[in-house]
């Protein structure tokens, strides 16, 4: 089993389909892209001597390379390592230390890092600008034949970003991601021969995870020229390109939300933005289906389980005769096709529907395990389940209801405090922009609750009129105790 499979046999049904461009520049077509994936993993193999499951590490803006180089590495039966380029260095020397990658494809404007890095990272013998001449000359070399693994065998380390300590690199399987692939046609949406993926996001994550269903289905893959998101740049995209899709977290929806329209944008080209990475505020989901209309399904998932634990698709965005249309929206869905949910207590005893716990996941997306740490592993994995850490809530129809990280709970009082449940009712105040809520720990209550706060340019709100606002929509013991007032909050990658 390969996962790289997939190129194989889209090449052969539609070798002369556009596959990848950069902004609205053709970049090459299927038939090409898989001669270059068969030349760079020759490459691989031959020249540098690698072995199978060696670790290639991608430290790359978005590019239709990192396509090529992320098919190559798994055609020859390596492990590819995508390192989210907005990282600092030391985030960098972690990962490729850690991972023990042997050799690293990389953007121009990461040379110099590298090339200091892999002074004191014994492991790191060469490092390959994908904008070179030099990367260029690897197309002519001999095609490799494409490399069978065992389905286990790990073909993405993906590094989460931690909530505590250093990151954990998660061992996705070719299996893993087999079946994520399947469970998007089955539970997301259908892509077409043709249609488009505008990689917004980056590709080291959800954006480049996506390129699995759409290369299996012929699809046209875009990267911005900017090789990140900028809204104005995406709408443009948007406007030029058939049955687009995208994956967006929900701040990046928020600022194209904002983004005034102009005379040549043409929303009637956008087929699906499949949001997640974060919460979705029914407010802001609302503006944004107002903008764009109902093209929007939402995906729960983590590194541990690729983009595969939930989907409130299309459809449901719509509504159900028997729920309430924002209980719906509030929701991210139902279970996907390969994967089963739990909700169990403290001490992993299933609960019933309607009660708050922690959320289990098994099936076969969910990962062989932690690299280099079973430790963590035997913490996460426990017969088979994946607990994520995360608290939600599963309906009588199977719908699920986040209520926070685990870790993020706050008991005040010996009473549970749920931040999203008050950061969802601060954003309701018309000069709130952005708000984050966290427990702080208090000598009386355990903790207390505290908000951050993002304010309109022009307000000027202060304690007493905040907590005027919240007496006046949540039950007292629930709203904040201190607001800090802060310019931005800050964001995880």
């Amino acid at each position: 089993m390969n996962i790289a499979a997939l190129l194989e046999k889209t090449a052969s049904r539609f070798p002369h389909h556009r596959a990848l461009s950069n902004g609205l520049e053709a970049h090459c077509d299927y038939a090409t892209l898989a001669q270059r994936v068969t030349a760079i993993a020759s490459y691989l193999k031959n020249e540098l001597n690698c072995q199978p499951g060696e670790r290639i590490a991608l430290v790359m803006k978005n590019s239709p390379q990192y396509i090529e180089v992320l098919f190559a590495v798994l055609h020859a039966g390596l492990t590819a390592v995508p390192v989210n380029a907005k990282l600092h260095r030391r985030e960098f020397a972690y990962i490729l230390e850690n991972s023990a990658a042997s050799h690293a494809f990389i953007s121009d404007e990461f040379s110099d890092t590298i090339a200091e890095l892999s002074k004191t990272i014994d492991t790191l013998q060469s490092s390959l600008s994908i904008n070179s001449a030099a990367y260029r000359e690897i197309y002519s070399s001999p095609p490799l034949d494409l490399q069978q693994c065992e389905p286990d065998a790990i073909a993405w380390l993906f590094y989460t970003s931690g909530t505590t300590g250093q990151p954990k690199g998660a061992m996705l399987s070719h299996r893993n991601l087999m079946a994520m692939t399947q469970s998007y046609f089955a539970s997301v949406d259908i892509i077409e021969p043709g249609a488009t993926l505008l990689h917004a996001a980056p590709m080291s994550h959800g954006s480049g995870l996506y390129a699995f269903p759409n290369i299996a289905a012929g699809a046209h893959q875009v990267v911005s020229q900017s090789g990140s998101f900028e809204p104005e740049e995406i709408l443009q995209l948007i406007a030029r390109y058939p049955q687009v899709s995208m994956f967006a977290a929900p701040t990046m929806i928020k600022r194209m939300v904002k983004t005034p329209a102009t005379g040549d944008e043409n929303t009637d080209n956008l087929k699906v933005i499949i949001y997640g990475g974060g919460p979705m505020y029914v407010a802001d989901l609302k503006a944004a289906m107002a903008r764009f209309g109902n093209k929007f399904a939402q995906i729960y998932g983590q590194g541990e389980t690729p983009m595969t634990i939930s989907c409130l698709n299309q459809a449901d965005h719509l509504g159900r005769d028997d729920l309430p249309l924002d209980e719906l929206l509030a929701s991210v869905g139902c279970a996907q096709v390969p994967v089963q949910i739990r909700i169990v207590d403290a001490h992993g005893n299933s609960l019933p529907e309607d009660e708050i716990g922690e959320i289990l996941v098994c099936g076969d997306t969910v990962m062989r395990g932690y690299w280099q740490n079973p430790e963590a592993t035997a913490k996460t994995i426990v017969d088979g389940w994946l607990y994520t850490g995360d608290m939600g809530v599963l309906n009588a129809q199977g719908y699920l209801t986040l209520k926070d990280r685990s870790k993020d709970l706050i008991i005040s009082g010996g009473t549970n405090i749920y931040p999203r449940e008050v950061e969802e009712i601060l954003l309701e105040h018309p000069d709130i922009v952005e708000v984050s809520v966290i427990g702080k720990a208090h000598p009386e209550w355990g903790e207390e609750v505290v908000a951050f706060v993002v304010q309109r340019d022009s307000a000027r709100l202060n304690k007493a009129q905040l907590d005027a606002f919240c007496l006046d929509n949540m039950a007292r013991f629930k709203r904040p105790k201190h607001y800090h007032f802060v310019e931005q909050l800050p964001k995880n990658n």
